[in-house]
């Protein structure tokens, strides 16, 4: 069967008057909405399942939102759209789909990435069950991004507002949301291990932090831990390319860290990426206490069960400068 495709508005189909007239016509005082200039194509193994996934970022239309077009062998294909709403599991890993039905893993890195990107409209076709790991981080889904270039849409870019603070924890960590001016995220993660221990961060997601201090920062995990995950199914693809392998004595992986403090770095990507699933950026502080996916969903999920606690808000063109500097204490 042939891959069925959906007309999608592209910018790059308006003559440069055109979208001129398009860009003059709209609010000057109002960020506008970010797709993809055009498709890019990328391969790589899946995480968790071992297989090989092939991945097409292509634009989309306004107020489209992310969507993920998964791909079967036969040529038939499904429309998830990234949303909170449709989250699966969240087992080492963020899945959405549909129960008992197709579904794609792993996507919390190239949400984050499209989150630092400031995209708002996307479409992802993928073949396979699970976003390619790529390097473990965000960085070679920015990489993608850039090289495609992203263009300017005709409608305003939207963020989620929170307006008054929620909490959602268990005996082994908590999330917690507020308001705030700008995107804060900050994270502190305990392990019970001499190379880790007890590490905090905070970041605030504004005039290009993200890529510059987060999304270099890999996946990882505990050698002692691998052969488990592999009988549960999980880490199948999982190497020394694509995962920052702690053991007792250190980190496996050639050239250690790229950054010291690396691993809570990739926990705040991985908070960033969730939490991109609300539908848009967030205008509020996320903090996160050794928290993880089912913690960021379960987040959301109690957020939006509260009308009150939350609004959508234009964001403005023109944000005053804000010191978005990493910082962190190990």
């Amino acid at each position: 069967m042939t891959i069925m495709t959906t007309a999608l508005h592209d910018p790059r189909s308006l003559s440069a008057p055109a979208f001129a007239a398009v860009r003059r016509g709209s609010r000057s005082d109002v960020a506008l909405q970010r797709t993809l200039k055009n498709p890019i194509r990328c391969a790589g193994v899946g995480l968790h399942s071992g297989s090989r996934a092939e991945m097409v970022l292509k634009p989309a239309q306004v107020n489209a939102g992310i969507v993920f077009r998964r791909i079967e062998p036969t040529g038939r294909w499904v429309d998830i759209p990234a949303s909170w709403q449709n989250v699966v599991d969240t087992r080492m890993c963020t899945r959405i789909g549909f129960t008992g039905g197709p579904s794609v893993a792993l996507v919390e890195h190239l949400m984050a990435a499209l989150a630092g990107s400031e995209i708002d409209n996307a479409l992802i076709e993928i073949e396979g069950p699970e976003v390619p790991i790529m390097d473990g981080s965000s960085a070679p889904f920015m990489f993608l991004i850039e090289c495609a270039g992203t263009v300017e849409q005709s409608a305003p870019r939207r963020a989620l507002k929170i307006l008054k603070e929620i909490e959602v924890g268990t005996s082994d960590g908590l999330v917690r949301l507020g308001p705030s001016a700008t995107p804060t995220f900050s994270l502190d993660i305990d392990f019970d291990s001499p190379v880790i221990r007890r590490q905090q961060a905070e970041m605030k997601l504004v005039n290009g932090t993200f890529k510059s201090e987060i999304s270099r920062a890999r996946t990882f995990g505990f050698l002692h831990e691998f052969d488990q995950l592999r009988a549960a199914g999980l880490a199948r693809g999982g190497s020394l390319d694509n995962a920052v392998v702690v053991t007792a004595d250190g980190v496996m992986n050639e050239g250690g860290l790229r950054y010291d403090d690396e691993l809570v770095r990739h926990k705040i990507l991985d908070a960033v990426g969730d939490l991109y699933l609300a539908g848009g950026p967030l205008f509020g502080r996320f903090h996160g206490h050794r928290s993880g996916h089912r913690l960021h969903h379960a987040a959301l999920v109690q957020l939006f069960a509260d009308p009150s606690a939350w609004r959508w808000v234009e964001i403005p063109a023109v944000a005053a400068a804000v010191d978005g500097r990493f910082a962190a204490t190990a």
